[in-house]
């Protein structure tokens, strides 16, 4: 696609998905007037909501490519995203995968582990859903939840801990050796944004169900999360699957940021595709159509 028609399907598609778009970004604006006053005096130099979302649909025009690209060549790929609570994680797999096929790109969020798999090898539970070819994975949070949370809320025992750091680099070179791509993001944010981002969940009832126990903890605990998240760093970066910190105070450019690196990271190129053609609708002048019950249809309220 030349630059000047792709611009101006941009432009098309920005005028057509606003709406849709305007609706996820309300989830920023639902607030009392107080904390949304506070905010914008906290970030003053906002992106301007317009070229935010000429470049969000440049981006997810690319990551359809990349889908594409992945899906022909069989390719595997892995997305991690880490960070603390708060710090942006869904709000980048939500734009990432906004127009991807869900065939393709799927996210992994798994709950706490049951008392089940609290008995087996640490790393089962994931195993199962890595990708086949032509799969893209997002894990919202991932095995490295043994060296954060389960680590900092004492939910693994320090012995359980330091093997977790000693099969980790192995774990994830035999993914790599199998040919997955893998790819490691930590969201970083301030101990002020964390603390303005959980006061707007509280204030907006849209948003409160995003708050649990272990999130309140998390405020309290702040610094061994820290210390927790540089040995984790310090011990999992490696070679093979570096770590890549977004940082996520300015929500709409880290998410920018984030989605231009990891197109940065893997080598798509267009692929070959069969022109779709519409056939033409088949009549039947025998056919009748039958009469639906009106109590079958949903009411027009609006």
């Amino acid at each position: 696609m030349q630059d000047e028609p792709r611009n101006e399907w941009l432009e098309a598609e920005l005028s057509n998905t606003l709406d849709e778009d305007y609706e996820i970004e309300l989830e920023d604006a639902a607030l009392s007037q107080e904390i949304s006053r506070i905010y914008r005096d906290t970030h003053p130099n906002q992106m301007p909501r317009a070229e935010y979302f000429r470049n969000l649909l440049r981006l997810q025009a690319e990551l359809i490519k990349l889908q594409d690209w992945v899906s022909y060549h069989k390719e595997k790929v892995v997305v991690i995203f880490e960070g603390r609570d708060s710090a942006g994680k869904g709000g980048a797999i939500k734009r990432i995968t906004q127009r991807l096929n869900p065939r393709v790109a799927r996210v992994v969020a798994l709950p706490a582990p049951s008392d089940r798999e609290k008995t087996q090898w640490y790393f089962q539970r994931y195993v199962p859903h890595l990708p086949a070819g032509g799969e893209i994975v997002l894990f919202d949070r991932s095995w490295y939840n043994r060296a954060g949370v389960e680590r900092v809320m004492g939910f693994a025992t320090e012995p359980q801990v330091e093997q977790f750091f000693d099969d980790v680099p192995e774990f994830e070179r035999m993914l790599v050796r199998s040919g997955i791509r893998l790819v490691k993001y930590w969201f970083s944010i301030t101990d002020e944004e964390q603390q303005m981002r959980f006061l707007m969940r509280i204030h907006d009832p849209l948003k409160q169900w995003k708050l649990s126990p272990m999130d309140l903890q998390s405020r309290v605990r702040w610094e061994d999360y820290t210390k927790a998240k540089e040995e984790m760093f310090e011990r999992t970066n490696i070679p093979e699957a570096p770590w890549y910190i977004v940082p996520g105070n300015d929500k709409k450019r880290a998410r920018l940021n984030c989605i231009s690196h990891l197109l940065s990271m893997i080598p798509y190129t267009d692929v070959p595709h069969e022109e779709v053609v519409l056939p033409d609708r088949v009549f039947n002048p025998d056919y009748e159509r039958e009469v639906v019950p009106p109590e079958l249809y949903v009411p027009q309220r609006y």
